[in-house]
């Protein structure tokens, strides 16, 4: 019995180990360049938010002052960037922040992030797909909707009011197109990325003719008693604490550039351009939200912005309002492109993943098969695709988009402490050498960074269970939250003060371990924020990856055939057969 849990414990912190020799290998083709994986960045993350976010942050939250919202958001999705950038560079393999929780943390974590990551790219690639429906339903004024209601109902509690035939043929037609061939795909998803791009530059410039400083500084008597939420007006209508709340809901309108990171073994030259790519696409996804929300603030109040004015649909309603109808449709094309390249850009990762858990062996080995003349995943680019096109179809997918940010966060997560474990680690070689495999204990001179991590864990539960109290001038949570904050401060300078492993890297995060931690309480914190329907929902859905990792995955990682071939070696007069 001591046994048996001996080797559950050892075999959830088994590390898997790249050689050098093989750690450029791979059966997909590499063919993306730095401009196609910039493109998928932006593509990816650039998608309908950007017509409706803008509008519905200022018009509920944060006012005029979204557009500072945008840039804490972009700040926090910088410091998560630039860990991906670094792993990127290191390992030019796919599987994301799978595999470097992998690398570096063990395998059951692995298995964790990979599961949640399946999971987010399933219901993000059906959630764009019933958007884009939606989207083009009402330019059609409803009458899809309204045929597809009253032939084919389906009157069941969380599923949709139809079987939506948009949604699923358009996922079960980028199914195929990715299965073909990622270069053709990525070719297409580029050009609607630059066409999408040139509509919000013509947007930003357009909205320029129509811009007032006075949106920006409309006092609260201007403001009529109905429109409850338009807050004290001014830049800060809600405070500054308003304008962070907009910071929480603006961070994952910058959830997508990760898919990046999967193209470790299609990417040309990837320890220069994953990196590279990463930076840049950021840089411009900011510019185009900042952009958009000041002309979209400047152009039009913000309090007339709200959802319940809108419809969700704020940059065409402010056009509209300001005498541009013309606009409207110019909008609803960049509207379309931006949405083809979001499920694109989400349906992409997700057989690149299955691919990589694949040849783990921690899930089944078929998902790793490559089709000889396409050089694609196909089994999983396959099976993603339609369980994606049925779960757009059919399911009703408001209450679950909490998801997509659960497993967003918690990859994040993992990825900024890895980078921390990894330069600290002697126990944690480079990426590209063989690591010792006798050496399986804990890291000893890594015990500093674990305080780090259960004080920073400690501050994001205190501000956001005492948030409320601390605001509101109250002793004691300000206390607790103050100690809490000393101890963190205490634990990095100690963590600061040991040596780190010095190294040539084509990439590396700077300000270690301070950018990564600060990434880490980030993300923490807006875990924390989310609902407990959405924690349920994510335990479920981890009962059910625990029974796949435990029938199969623990058994048959390929991590663990590997050592066991090592332990069943015969000596014989002092030589290793």
């Amino acid at each position: 019995m001591i046994m048996g849990i001996k080797y559950v414990l050892k075999a959830l912190v088994r590390r898997k180990t790249i050689d050098a020799k093989k750690v450029d290998d791979s059966q997909l083709k590499r063919c993306l360049s730095f401009f196609d994986l910039t493109c998928l960045g932006i593509g990816s993350t650039l998608g309908l938010g950007v017509y409706v976010l803008a509008g519905e942050v200022a018009g509920k939250t944060a006012g005029p002052s979204v557009c500072i919202s945008f840039l804490v958001a972009a700040i926090a999705s910088v410091f998560a960037g630039l860990c991906y950038a670094e792993f990127g560079s290191r390992v030019p393999r796919a599987g994301s922040a799978y595999l470097y929780s992998y690398i570096t943390v063990g395998e059951f974590m692995a298995f964790v992030i990979g599961w949640n990551i399946i999971l987010e790219n399933v219901i993000g690639t059906a959630s764009v797909a019933r958007g884009y429906s939606v989207y083009i339903d009402a330019l059609c004024d409803n009458k899809i909707s309204d045929y597809f209601t009253s032939v084919v109902p389906m009157n069941m509690k969380g599923l949709a009011a139809f079987p939506d035939p948009i949604a699923f043929g358009l996922t079960l037609g980028l199914t195929v197109l990715l299965a073909l061939g990622v270069k053709e795909s990525i070719r297409l998803h580029t050009v609607m990325t630059v066409c999408n791009l040139v509509v919000l530059v013509f947007v930003i410039v357009a909205g320029l003719f129509k811009a007032d400083i006075h949106n920006w500084k409309i006092d609260k008597s201007e403001i009529p008693a109905e429109y409850n939420w338009g807050g004290n007006g001014g830049f800060f209508p809600n405070g500054f604490s308003g304008m962070m709340a907009g910071a929480a809901a603006c961070f994952y309108a910058f959830v997508g550039f990760d898919a990046i990171a999967t193209t470790g073994e299609e990417a040309k030259n990837p320890k220069r351009n994953i990196p590279l790519s990463i930076c840049f696409s950021l840089m411009v996804i900011f510019m185009a939200y900042f952009g958009i929300s000041a002309v979209q603030t400047l152009m039009y109040p913000y309090y007339l912005q709200h959802k319940e004015l809108t419809n969700g649909a704020a940059l065409p309603y402010v056009f509209d309002k300001v005498g541009w109808h013309w606009a409207k449709w110019v909008v609803s094309i960049g509207a379309l492109n931006g949405l083809s390249t979001a499920l694109l850009g989400a349906m992409y990762p997700l057989p690149r993943v299955l691919y990589s858990m694949g040849s783990d062996g921690v899930i089944f080995r078929f998902m790793a098969i490559v089709h000889p003349r396409f050089k694609t995943p196909i089994y999983a680019t396959l099976l993603s695709g339609i369980l994606a096109s049925v779960m757009a179809a059919i399911f009703d997918l408001d209450q679950l988009t909490d998801m997509m940010s659960i497993g967003t966060l918690l990859a994040y997560t993992l990825v900024a402490e890895s980078i921390v474990i990894i330069r600290y680690s002697d126990d944690v070689k480079e990426i590209n050498e063989v690591r010792d495999e006798s050496s399986d204990s804990s890291d000893d001179n890594l015990s500093t960074d674990s305080k780090t991590y259960k004080a920073n864990l400690a501050y994001n539960t205190t501000l956001v269970f005492l948030q409320d109290d601390i605001f509101g001038g109250k002793v004691a949570p300000i206390i607790t939250a103050s100690i809490t904050l000393a101890l963190i401060c205490v634990t990095v300078f100690c963590l600061m003060r040991q040596p780190m492993i010095q190294k040539s890297r084509s990439f590396e995060v700077p300000g270690v371990p301070v950018i990564p931690l600060l990434s880490v309480f980030i993300n923490v914190y807006l875990m924390f924020n989310l609902s407990y329907d959405t924690w349920i929902r994510f335990l479920v859905w981890m009962i059910l990856g625990l029974l796949m990792y435990g029938l199969y995955g623990i058994r048959n990682s390929s991590e663990r055939v590997n050592r066991k071939l090592s332990d069943d070696r015969v000596v014989v007069v002092g030589k290793t057969y």
